[in-house]
C-alpha cells in the first residue's frame, strides 16, 4: 500500500494513496498520523491495507484528487534518522580523491551516523541555506521505516521489522562537513533538513523489484531540468537495508518509526569511476561525487554545488514507468530570517 501525509500541523494528516497517484482518501478513523499507525502498526497495517484495495478498486465515494505538493514528508518529524553508507564506490571515490585508502573494515561494518530528524522539509519544499559557500549539495537515498527493533536483531530477522519504503533527498553542507570530521565527533550543522518522497509503501508494493531487502530500480536525479543520475539502487550495493537496519540496532532498540538510510546511491562504470549520463553513464546522485572524479581526472573541482535558484528532483519508476514514491522537487532559496 501507498501512505502519505498532507501538511496538517508537527505530524501532518494520514491518508492513504492510489496505486497510480491519483486519488486518496482519509485515514483518520484508523490512525490520525503515520507515526500512529506504526506504534500500533500489527493492529492498524491491515485496515489499511483493506482500504487500500477498496481504492485501487474505485468502491470508496470518500475520495479526493492526490497533490504531491500538499504533503509533508511521510513522518514530518521522526524519533531517529540514521544514515548509513550501503555504496562503497561512493566512499572509494572520495578517498581516492584525496589519496587515501578505504580502510579493509568498511567493507564488513557498515559507515553510519545518526542526523537530526527534528525537522524534516516537505518533498516539495524549498532548500533554504544561509549562504552559497556552505556548499550546498543533494544526496538521492533509498530508506526504510522500521517498527520497534530489539537491540541485537540479525539481518535475517531485520527483514521483518522494515515496513515501509521512501526516498530522500538528504540535503549535505559540503563546506561545512571537513572541518566538522575533524574534530571527531560526527556531523551537525553540515546536515541541513532532510526531504521525504511524498508517498511511503509497504515493501510488497515494489513487487519483483525489492530484492535481497533492497530496490532493483534506477534512481532518477534531474538537476535544473536535465537528467543527472540514473544509478540503479541494488547495482554495487555492498550491504543492503536489513543490515543497515541490524547495524542500528547493534547496542540499543530502535523504536517504531526509526528512520534508516542507505547513503548515497552510487554505481561504477565499467569497473571504474562513474560516467555523466551525456557520456554513457548513469551520472551520478550527488554534486560531490562528480567533484571527486573530476579532481581524481584532471586534478581539479569543476562543478560547482547548489547555488540560490537551482533545482534538484528525484524519483523511480516501476517497469511501466509509473513513479511509485512521487517526486521529490526541491529549489534552493535564501534563508530570511
Amino acid at each position: 500500500m501507498k501512505l502519505a501525509s498532507l501538511k496538517d500541523g508537527r505530524d501532518g494528516q494520514l491518508v492513504i494513496v492510489s496505486r497510480d497517484l491519483t486519488t486518496a482518501t482519509d485515514a483518520a478513523d484508523i490512525a490520525l498520523t503515520l507515526q500512529a499507525a506504526l506504534d500500533e502498526w500489527d493492529v492498524v497495517s491491515p485496515q489499511l491495507a483493506a482500504r487500500y484495495e477498496l481504492l485501487n478498486a474505485g468502491s470508496i465515494e470518500a475520495t479526493f484528487p492526490f497533490d504531491q505538493t500538499d504533503c509533508d514528508s511521510p513522518l514530518p518529524r521522526a524519533y531517529t534518522w540514521m544514515d548509513g553508507s550501503a555504496y562503497l564506490n561512493h566512499v572509494e571515490l572520495v578517498r581516492k580523491a584525496r589519496n587515501a585508502e578505504v580502510p579493509e573494515s568498511f567493507y564488513s561494518d557498515p559507515l553510519m551516523y545518526q542526523g537530526g530528524s527534528d525537522t524534516f522539509i516537505g518533498p516539495r519544499d524549498a532548500i533554504l541555506a544561509i549562504d552559497e559557500s556552505h556548499g550546498i549539495d543533494m544526496e538521492a537515498e533509498i530508506t526504510v521505516i522500521t517498527d520497534d527493533v530489539p537491540m541485537g536483531v540479525t539481518p535475517k530477522d531485520a527483514e521483518s521489522h522494515i515496513k515501509l519504503v521512501m526516498l530522500v533527498n538528504d540535503v549535505s553542507l559540503r563546506g561545512l562537513i571537513p572541518n566538522e570530521l575533524r574534530k571527531g565527533f560526527g556531523f551537525v550543522n553540515g546536515k541541513a533538513s532532510s526531504a521525504f518522497s511524498p508517498v511511503a509503501v509497504t515493501p510488497d508494493e515494489l513487487g519483483e523489484a525489492w530484492c535481497d531487502n533492497t530496490i532493483d530500480l534506477p534512481l532518477l536525479v534531474d538537476y535544473n531540468g536535465k537528467p543527472f543520475g540514473k544509478a540503479n539502487a541494488k547495482t554495487d550495493m555492498t550491504f543492503n537495508m536489513a543490515e543497515l537496519v541490524a547495524h542500528a540496532a547493534k547496542t540499543r532498540d530502535l523504536c517504531a518509526g526509526s528512520i534508516i538510510g542507505s547513503g548515497t546511491v552510487s554505481n561504477k562504470f565499467e569497473g571504474g569511476e562513474g560516467k555523466k549520463i551525456e557520456h554513457g553513464g548513469v551520472g551520478y546522485s550527488c554534486i560531490a561525487e562528480i567533484r571527486m572524479i573530476e579532481k581524481i581526472q584532471t586534478g581539479e573541482f569543476i562543478t560547482p554545488f547548489m547555488r540560490f535558484g537551482d533545482t534538484v528532483g528525484i524519483e523511480m519508476n516501476d517497469a511501466k514507468g509509473q513513479s511509485i514514491f512521487g517526486r521529490i522537487e526541491n529549489k534552493v532559496e535564501r534563508y530570511e530570517d
